[in-house]
C-alpha cells in the first residue's frame, strides 16, 4: 500500500497546530476545544460557522486565527441594509477612461470573518455562496478567482435573538462546522481579568506561527491520511442513520459525509497520526452534522435538538474497531 504522507510529515504539522492554538491561547482563554475544531475546518480547508450570543470571543477568535497563521484578513459586518454587492465588489465608472473597472469586495481575502451574517436578508446572504463553493465571484459575467487559501468564519447571534434572519439550508450546508464557544468557566474568566490588568492594554500582539504556504502544506498533508474501508463504510452509515431517524424531516446530504471525512482526518493530523481511528469520527460527528439536518416541529416542542440525534445516531451505528482502521488491516 502507497500512501503519500508518513509519521515524520504527521507529527511534524501536530507540533506546528499545537503552536498555533498555544499562541491563541494567549488571548482566548479556556476553551482549547473550540480552537481546535476551528483549526480542523482550517486544515480541512473548509468554513467555520460560529453561533452564539455577542461577547463570547467570535470575532477574536477569527482575527487571531488570521494572525497567527499570517493571512490577509478582511471583515464585513453584516446588516440589513448591506447589499451584494458590498460583498463581492462591483464595477465602477471611471470619467477619465470611459470604461468599467471591477472593485474588489472584501472578500478577495484570505481569511473572511462574516460578522453576524444572519442580520442580512437572505440575498446578501447568498453572495458569500459561490465564493465559499468554488472559490471564485462572477460580476456582471465576469469571474474572478480568489487566492487560495480562502476561508470564511462567519458568526451569527441564536435564531431567537432580535433582527435576525435564519440562513438558507443551502448556506448553513456549505459551512464545514457550526460550532458555539460558550460562557468561560470562573477560573478562566478570573485569569483573563488577571491577564487584562496585567498589560495595561486591550491589544495582544500575536506571534506568526505559519505563513500561508505552510498552512497549505499542512492541509496536503491532511489529504494524505489514510481513511480505512471501515472507516469509510462508517461514515456512510452514520450519515444515512441521520436520514432514516423517525425525527428527522430531512438528514444529512452526501456533503455532511464529506465533511466527517475531511474532519477526520484533521483530527488524525492535530494528533500526529497519519491514519484515522473512529474516535476521530466521532469526536468531530457533532459539528460537521448538526447544523445539516432539519427536525420534525413536534420534536422542537419535545426539546431535542440536532446535537441530541447525532448523539442517538452515534450510539446505534456500530463502530469498528481501531484494529481495522489501522493501514494494512482493512
Amino acid at each position: 500500500m502507497n500512501r503519500d504522507t508518513n509519521d515524520n510529515d504527521a507529527q511534524r504539522a501536530a507540533e506546528l497546530a499545537g503552536k498555533v492554538l498555544d499562541e491563541i491561547e494567549r488571548v482566548v482563554i479556556g476553551k482549547r476545544p473550540v480552537l481546535e475544531l476551528v483549526l480542523l475546518a482550517l486544515l480541512s480547508d473548509g468554513h467555520v460557522l460560529i453561533e452564539d450570543l455577542p461577547g463570547l470571543a467570535k470575532t477574536l477568535m477569527a482575527r487571531s486565527f488570521a494572525a497567527v497563521i499570517g493571512l490577509k484578513f478582511a471583515r464585513i459586518q453584516f446588516t440589513p441594509d448591506l447589499m451584494p454587492s458590498d460583498v463581492t465588489g462591483s464595477a465602477i465608472y471611471d470619467q477619465r477612461s470611459g470604461e468599467f473597472t471591477f472593485r474588489p469586495g472584501p472578500v478577495f481575502t484570505n481569511l473572511l470573518l462574516g460578522d453576524e451574517i444572519n442580520r442580512a436578508p437572505a440575498k446578501t446572504q447568498a453572495a458569500l455562496l459561490e465564493a465559499m463553493q468554488e472559490n471564485q465571484v462572477t460580476v456582471e459575467g465576469a469571474t474572478r478567482q480568489l487566492e487560495r487559501p480562502f476561508l470564511v468564519i462567519a458568526t451569527q447571534n441564536p435564531i431567537e435573538a432580535e433582527g435576525t434572519y435564519p440562513l438558507p439550508e443551502a448556506q448553513l450546508d456549505r459551512f464545514l462546522v457550526r460550532i458555539s464557544v460558550g460562557h468561560p468557566e470562573r477560573g478562566d474568566e478570573i485569569e483573563m481579568l488577571r491577564r487584562r490588568s496585567e498589560r495595561r492594554a486591550d491589544d495582544v500582539m500575536l506571534g506568526e506561527v505559519l505563513d500561508p504556504a505552510t498552512l497549505r502544506w499542512m492541509q496536503s498533508v491532511t489529504e494524505a491520511v489514510y481513511v480505512s474501508p471501515s472507516i469509510t463504510a462508517y461514515i456512510v452509515d452514520l450519515v444515512a442513520a441521520t436520514r432514516t431517524s423517525p425525527l428527522v424531516e430531512v438528514g444529512a446530504s452526501p456533503r455532511g459525509s464529506l465533511a466527517l471525512l475531511k474532519l477526520s482526518r484533521s483530527r488524525a493530523t492535530l494528533a500526529g497520526r497519519d491514519f484515522v481511528i473512529p474516535e476521530d469520527v466521532k469526536s468531530v460527528a457533532i459539528p460537521a452534522l448538526g447544523h445539516r439536518i432539519m427536525l420534525k416541529p413536534e420534536v422542537w416542542v419535545q426539546r431535542i435538538r440536532t446535537a441530541d440525534l447525532v448523539r442517538r445516531v452515534l450510539d446505534s451505528v456500530p463502530t469498528p474497531s481501531a484494529e481495522e482502521a489501522a493501514p494494512g488491516r482493512s
